[in-house]
């Protein structure tokens, strides 16, 4: 079967390549020819025939502007990635500016939240318990066996108990007002009511206050049995001895099923690396910087592809000799360029993240504070 090779003239038209992601993008359609010249050139045509078709550039060039696109997407992910997590992921991520926030740092935070009860991704349930005249100790696995609607296997961690005295402020008496800090809201609040009851005020210094809250407070650790629980394995054991029925103990908690679950609703959401929505780039907003990295890698494929058509036969039969063709030697430039090639891009996208920008510029700006420290310092004379 002859198969025609190079003839040094191509026509691109879409269609002519594999995937045609750029078959309708201007540029590409523009430059598809040009690339396909530059490399049966670089190859050595028209001094050597090029074992290869148009077709076989335009696939090259395709593969290159795509292996582009997924090095610097992947090198926004990486970037990105903390902020990209738990995005729409319907939405294409390509033109549009990335701007860094705090969501994936406070997602991480979120299992100390919880903790501390201050926040997080875990519920903390109400539940209260009828205290018993006498009983000082309370199952509370057995509790939340019959009111805290568990699944099976699942239980219940006792964060917090509100078991306290009432605060001190409550039970505030002062003399000199005769009535203490219920009365008539604090005779609306300094405004003295109108003056309406036959009592005479004298205000204090908030200190004052504050001593005698304190002493109060002091008075039921020391003088009382205070208020007090033990939580041992959930069970629960109050002091001082509940001398009532009818009262109730308050508390919070949280099922330890929700706090070992560690997934999320991840619908239209970015849940890995692999489904933040890039697509591949668009040839005709690549600079010429990018282009001319696509130029060079488009031949270093077309050396590949050339290498193994050439290994089909290691010699060629001519009258009284044979010719050795140059498989290993295409072969092994091509690896070789692309290896470099891709080194080459990865470390211009390295040098230009975000940490390396602002560490040059912190650079610039402590170089430009020891210049100007160069510049003599005028005085000035009113």
């Amino acid at each position: 079967m002859n198969i025609p090779i190079w003839t040094g003239t191509s026509t691109f038209a879409a269609g002519q390549t594999p995937f045609g992601f750029y078959d309708h993008q201007i540029d590409f359609k523009a430059d598809a020819d040009k690339v396909a010249d530059f490399c049966a050139r670089r190859l050595g045509y028209p001094l050597a025939d090029v074992e290869l078709q148009s077709g076989s550039f335009y696939t090259a060039f395709e593969e290159a502007i795509t292996t582009y696109g997924n090095e610097l997407y992947a090198y926004k992910v990486r970037e990105n990635y903390l902020s990209f997590a738990g995005s729409d992921s319907t939405i294409t991520a390509n033109n549009q500016l990335i701007s860094p926030n705090l969501a994936g740092v406070v997602r991480l935070s979120e299992q100390y939240g919880v903790e501390a009860g201050v926040g997080g991704n875990v519920t903390w349930y109400s539940g209260s318990l009828d205290l018993t005249n006498g009983k000082q100790e309370y199952d509370m696995n057995a509790w939340a066996e019959a009111n805290a609607n568990l699944q099976a296997n699942d239980s219940i961690e006792i964060k917090r108990v509100f078991y306290e005295a009432p605060p001190a402020i409550t039970r505030y008496f002062d003399p000199y007002a005769g009535t203490g800090t219920g009365m008539i809201d604090l005779m609306d609040s300094f405004g003295w009511g109108s003056y309406s009851p036959a009592i005479n005020f004298l205000m204090m210094p908030i200190n004052y206050d504050m001593q005698v809250m304190q002493a109060i407070e002091f008075n039921d650790t020391i003088r009382r049995s205070n208020y007090s629980f033990e939580l041992v394995n959930n069970q629960l054991k109050v002091f001082p001895i509940p001398n009532m029925n009818g009262s109730k103990l308050k508390f919070q908690y949280i099922k330890k099923s929700e706090r070992n679950n560690p997934y999320s609703n991840g619908t239209n959401k970015v849940t890995n690396v692999a489904e933040v929505p890039f697509q591949n780039p668009n040839y005709d907003q690549i600079n010429s910087i990018g282009r001319q990295w696509i130029f060079e890698y488009t031949l270093a494929i077309c050396k590949e592809m050339l290498g193994y058509i050439r290994g089909k036969y290691t010699t060629v039969p001519i009258p009284d000799a044979e010719v050795t063709l140059n498989q290993q030697d295409l072969l092994s430039s091509a690896t070789a360029d692309k290896n470099a090639l891709i080194e080459r891009l990865r470390a211009y996208f390295d040098d230009t993240s975000r940490d390396k920008l602002l560490e040059r510029k912190a650079n610039e700006n402590d170089f430009l504070q020891k210049e100007l420290n160069k510049v003599p310092y005028t005085i000035f004379i009113g």
